[in-house]
C-alpha cells in the first residue's frame, strides 16, 4: 500500500454530491453569499512528498526546546520527574489505551481494578479514607472541593489562600461565579498562609478554607495550626497538595483535613506543554456521597470472586439532575492508569526516596544561590521550589538562559505584582549537582 491515507476520489465526491442533489461544490456553498467569500489563495508552502514532509516536520521540531535537550528549572505546578519506562509499555496497551467508560464490570475489570487501585494509592499518600477515580486536573479538584463544602455546609463564602496556584484560583472563581459563592483571598506572610489575616476573615459564614501544600512558592503551610480555626467556625478544611511531597510529609488527612486535593502529574505524567493531567480527590468518610465524578468499589461475584464495580456516581448523567453534586462528566482513567503504573515502580521506599531527593537537592540549590549572595525570599521549611530576587525581568532573563541550553524558572510578576522581578525555581530528582552549579554559574550576573 503506498499511502497510509487515501483521500476521497472524484467518484466518491461526485457520488456524495448526487446523493444530496446538488452538482457542484459551489452550488453545495450556494447559500454563502459571493461578496464574502474568499476568493485569494492561501498562503500555504508547495505540497511536498510524504518522505520530505517528514524531513521538514523533523527539521521544525528540532527547533523545540525540550526537557531532553535542556535541562528544566520551571515548576509552577507542572515538574520535570523520573518516569519509570514501563509506564508507557503499560498505558500503550489497547485494552487501557482505548477503553472508555467502564460501564460493563463483565468486561471491565481490567480498567476497573486499575482505577481502584490508584484510588488506594491515593488514600494511602493523602491519609483520607475515601478517593475518586480521578478528576480532570488539580485545579478542576479544588474547585469541586470549595463547591462541595458549599454545598454541605450551606454556606456562600470560600477563604483561599494567596499562596494558591494562581490558574487553580481562577478555575475556583470561575465555578463559583455561577454559584454565587463570595471568594476571599487570605493574605500570606513569609511565603505562607498569614495566620493573623486567616483568623480576622474567617467566620460562620464560611464555608472551607482552602490551602496548598507545598504552596505555590514551594513552602510548607502548617497545617496544624490552620485545621482549628477552621473547625473552630464549623467550616471544611480543603488541602491541595502535591503528591509526590506526601512521600515525605505528614499528610493531611492526619491534621484534620476534611478534603484533599491534587494534581498526579508528578507521577508517571509528563510535561507535555501542561496538559492533559489527572487531578484526585480525597474525603473522609463522612463525606462519601459528596464526591463528585465516580467511584469504584470492590465487591465479590455469585461465586465469591473478586470483582470490581462503578459505585456512588454523584453526577447527572446518573441521578437525578437536581440531585447531582458534580457536573464533571469523565475522569482520566489513561492518566490515573500512568501515575498508578509509576507509583507501583517506584515502591513505598520509592516514592519516599524521590521525595527526598527533591528536598535535599532543593536545599543545596538554595544554598548554591546564598552562598553566591542572591537573595533569597521566604526563609522557611521548602519542598522542591524557591524564590530569589533579581535585578532584571524575568523574561529577559529565561530568554538568555534558553540560549544557552536551560530552562529558566517561573516569572512571579506574571500573578503577584509584589512580586515583579523575583524567579520561581523548581529543583526536582532530575536535576545533577553540576546543573545546579551551572545554573547558579549563569545566573550571577542578574543577582539584585
Amino acid at each position: 500500500m503506498k499511502h497510509r491515507y487515501l483521500p476521497m476520489t472524484e467518484q466518491d465526491q461526485t457520488e456524495m454530491l448526487a446523493a444530496i442533489g446538488v452538482n457542484s461544490i459551489d452550488e453545495l456553498f450556494s447559500d454563502i453569499p459571493e461578496s464574502i467569500r474568499f476568493k485569494g489563495d492561501y498562503q500555504l508552502k508547495p505540497h511536498l512528498s510524504e518522505s520530505s514532509l517528514l524531513k521538514e516536520m523533523t527539521r521544525m521540531a528540532g527547533r523545540n526546546a525540550d526537557l531532553k535537550t535542556h535541562s528544566s528549572f520551571l515548576g509552577a505546578g507542572v515538574y520535570d520527574h523520573y518516569i519509570p519506562t514501563i509506564v508507557d509499555h503499560v498505558i500503550s496497551r489497547s485494552e487501557f489505551y482505548t477503553a472508555y467508560t467502564p460501564y460493563q464490570p463483565e468486561i471491565s475489570q481490567g480498567e476497573l481494578q486499575a482505577i481502584f487501585e490508584f484510588q488506594t494509592m491515593i488514600c494511602e499518600l493523602t491519609g483520607m479514607e475515601v478517593a475518586n477515580s480521578s478528576m480532570y486536573d488539580g485545579g478542576t479538584a479544588l474547585a469541586e472541593a470549595a463547591m462541595l463544602a458549599a454545598g454541605q455546609t450551606r454556606r456562600k463564602k470560600v477563604l483561599v489562600s494567596r499562596a494558591v496556584h494562581p490558574e487553580a484560583k481562577d478555575v475556583l472563581r470561575t465555578y463559583a461565579r455561577g454559584q454565587n459563592i463570595e471568594i476571599v483571598e487570605i493574605p500570606y506572610h513569609n511565603g505562607v498562609t498569614d495566620m493573623t489575616e486567616l483568623d480576622e476573615l474567617i467566620d460562620d459564614e464560611v464555608a472551607a478554607v482552602i490551602v496548598q501544600y507545598p504552596n505555590f512558592f514551594g513552602s510548607i503551610e502548617p497545617l496544624k495550626e490552620i485545621e482549628p480555626i477552621v473547625h473552630a467556625h464549623k467550616a471544611m478544611f480543603v488541602v491541595s497538595s502535591n503528591p509526590l511531597a506526601l512521600g515525605a510529609l505528614t499528610p493531611p488527612g492526619k491534621f484534620g483535613a476534611d478534603i484533599v486535593v491534587g494534581d498526579a502529574q508528578p507521577f508517571g505524567i509528563p510535561t507535555a506543554f501542561g496538559g492533559p493531567h489527572c487531578g484526585f480527590f480525597a474525603v473522609t468518610n463522612k463525606l462519601m456521597r459528596k464526591v463528585p465524578g465516580r467511584l469504584v468499589g470492590q465487591t465479590v461475584d455469585e461465586k465469591g470472586r473478586r470483582g470490581f464495580v462503578l459505585t456512588l456516581q454523584a453526577r447527572e448523567q446518573h441521578i437525578r439532575r437536581d440531585k447531582a453534586t458534580s457536573n464533571i462528566c469523565s475522569n482520566q482513567a489513561l492518566n490515573a492508569l500512568a501515575a498508578s503504573v509509576a507509583m507501583t515502580a517506584l515502591g513505598k521506599q520509592g516514592v519516599k526516596e524521590m521525595a527526598l531527593a527533591n528536598i535535599q537537592k532543593a536545599h543545596y540549590a538554595k544554598q548554591a544561590f546564598a552562598n553566591a549572595s542572591f537573595e533569597l525570599i521566604f526563609n522557611g521549611p521548602a519542598f522542591n521550589e524557591f524564590v530569589i530576587k533579581l535585578n532584571h525581568p524575568i523574561k529577559d532573563i529565561n530568554q538568555s538562559l534558553l540560549a544557552k541550553g536551560v530552562i529558566g524558572g517561573y516569572d512571579l510578576g506574571r500573578d503577584f505584582p509584589e512580586l515583579t522581578q523575583h524567579m520561581l525555581i523548581a529543583i526536582t530528582e532530575l536535576r545533577t549537582k553540576t546543573e545546579i552549579d551551572e545554573f547558579v554559574k549563569e545566573m550571577g550576573d542578574y543577582r539584585a
